[in-house]
């Protein structure tokens, strides 16, 4: 007769906890590095943030997949050299107690590789948005270039009072000024995307969304919003547009 299984204690996991798997806990110390460059790091959030975003518009504009892998091998890469961009920054601060200039070195030579790696998918970037949406996504800015000229205005009129609740609701900034949503960046990301719709050279919304950048690195370099606060500001007025822009061409298929 089978030996019967001896009854469990109450308090007796029944699951093999991840540190006592070597495959798992492997897996599990990667993850944990992940989570803290991620809370540690302002860069990492920005990364991640632009990722979902890029993500998001290779489905809008329907790329084909070659071009998707290449976005997202680019992606990995910028990610993948934060990651190494945080470890280097971690061990130069464990072996120096005091400022060192070697140790400024290191941290400025990582720092510079990830510069070097974003500004090269940045480029790669445009190249492949811009081969895709001659392929594929052209259908899709004509559908989207018959849209009446007053959405844009609309558009516009939403995202600055949505930037206004916000900074209501959060019980911070004046509706002109400061705020946890920067405003100004609300509205030139939402023109900008209204831009980047309207006409079908990708070359006048590169330029847009370059202006936009401008504005809010402007607001970051006089102090009135933090990274964070142009960053949102940024992805709200690109959300807002979006949005309308997919409620008034309800054909356009993502």
């Amino acid at each position: 007769m089978p030996l019967e299984e001896p009854p469990r204690k109450k308090d007796e996991l029944h699951y093999v906890a991840i540190g006592d798997s070597k495959v798992w806990r492997s897996f599990h110390h990667a993850f944990e590095g992940i989570m803290y460059a991620t809370r540690t790091q302002p860069n990492m959030r920005v990364h991640f943030i632009i990722a979902a975003l890029v993500l998001v518009a290779t489905l809008i504009l329907r790329l084909d997949r070659f071009y998707v892998v290449a976005i997202v091998i680019l992606i990995a890469l910028v990610i993948g050299m934060e990651l190494v961009n945080t470890a280097v920054e971690a061990i130069v601060d464990l072996l120096t107690v005091a400022h060192h200039p070697l140790a400024k070195t290191a941290k400025d030579a990582a720092a510079g590789a990830v510069l070097i790696v974003s500004v090269a998918s940045v480029l790669c970037g445009y190249l492949i948005f811009y081969q895709g949406i001659l392929s594929g996504g052209a259908s899709v800015f004509a559908a989207v270039q018959a849209v009446p000229a007053n959405v844009a205005l609309i558009v516009l009129a939403v995202a600055a009072i949505v930037t206004v609740f916000a900074k209501a609701w959060v019980g911070r900034g004046s509706a002109l000024q400061g705020g946890a949503v920067s405003g100004h960046a609300a509205l030139a990301f939402a023109a900008a995307t209204m831009l980047a719709f309207f006409y079908q050279k990708p070359l006048a919304g590169l330029l847009a969304y370059f202006i936009a950048f401008l504005v809010a690195q402007s607001r970051v370099e006089a102090r009135i919003h933090s990274t964070f606060e142009v960053l949102w500001g940024g992805v709200l007025g690109t959300i807002i547009a979006l949005a309308l822009y997919l409620l008034v061409r309800p054909h356009v298929v993502l």
